[in-house]
């Protein structure tokens, strides 16, 4: 028979009394989940008007080639007159994703409200670009901003798993080919210290894109100067980190648009344009 003693105590902790108040005390929860909603721009010019249309028919053309598999169009804004520009950028806005990219020239990337169709400010560049992605993040990703050292990294006192985490980082990225289901190195789930993940951030450099997601809570993703490995971090609404973690992959899903993104992108352009008619 098992004593007595051996069970756990009932009736205690939290929960367990009455409140004297008479309130419960509930955690706030977050908030502020951004969702699409259609915007229909005002134009005063015609044929401003008329010639932004244009270029959204094309684009939404775009979007359903791209969408079935087809390699990234672009289209030169600067093309445009500075009217019908005006009425471009109303009618694109700013959605959830955004981009920084080192290099010459470095170049700013802000998705449109359209999933997949993307806008891309830089020195004697303003385009749009209708893909998954972006070429340049892909193509610039991992050029070094910092290099990557690997275990030459200064060690300090404190490391603990983290040459373990690196050695199976950089055998992951050594044998990555493109197509392969990404592998995810949770660190919220791994023991680990603060010099930890100073030393990994120095083993693993850092390379020429930062993407920061916005949608219920941020995602902050950045490449690593170690080719495929990507730094991605989710906060929550009030920017406490939940989930860290680094994963070895052509860019994370979270910085891409879908093909069902980029089809629910070309109705949506077309919604627009039968509104402004």
């Amino acid at each position: 028979m098992v004593s007595p003693f051996t069970l756990p105590p009932t009736g205690f902790g939290p929960g367990s009394q009455p409140d004297p108040d008479g309130e419960l005390q509930y955690m706030t929860m977050p908030s502020g989940m951004r969702t699409y909603s259609p915007h229909i721009p005002e134009a005063g010019d015609i044929a401003a008007l008329a010639e932004a249309l244009a270029m959204l028919a094309e684009m939404a053309a775009a979007c359903e080639v791209v969408a079935q598999g087809a390699p990234p169009v672009s289209f030169d804004l600067a093309a445009l007159s500075p009217a019908a520009r005006r009425v471009m950028a109303d009618a694109l806005g700013q959605g959830e994703v955004s981009m920084k990219l080192r290099g010459l020239p470095a170049v700013m990337v802000q998705e449109s409200v359209f999933a997949g169709v993307w806008m891309l400010l830089a020195a004697d560049m303003d385009m749009v670009e209708i893909a998954p992605a972006p070429v340049l993040a892909r193509t610039r990703a991992h050029l070094p901003h910092s290099p990557a050292v690997g275990v030459l990294a200064r060690r300090v006192a404190g490391l603990a798993n983290a040459p373990a985490i690196l050695a199976e980082l950089v055998d992951k990225s050594r044998h990555y080919q493109p197509g392969q289901m990404a592998h995810v190195v949770n660190l919220s789930l791994l023991p680990h210290t603060p010099e930890d993940l100073d030393w990994l951030a120095e083993a693993l450099g850092e390379g020429a894109v930062t993407i920061l997601s916005r949608g219920y809570g941020n995602c902050r993703v950045t490449a690593c100067a170690q080719p495929h490995v990507w730094k991605v971090q989710f906060y929550n609404s009030m920017d406490t980190l939940i989930l860290d973690t680094y994963e070895v992959c052509d860019m994370p899903e979270v910085a891409l648009a879908a093909a069902e993104d980029l089809a629910d992108s070309a109705i949506r352009i077309r919604d627009v344009i039968g509104a402004m008619q």
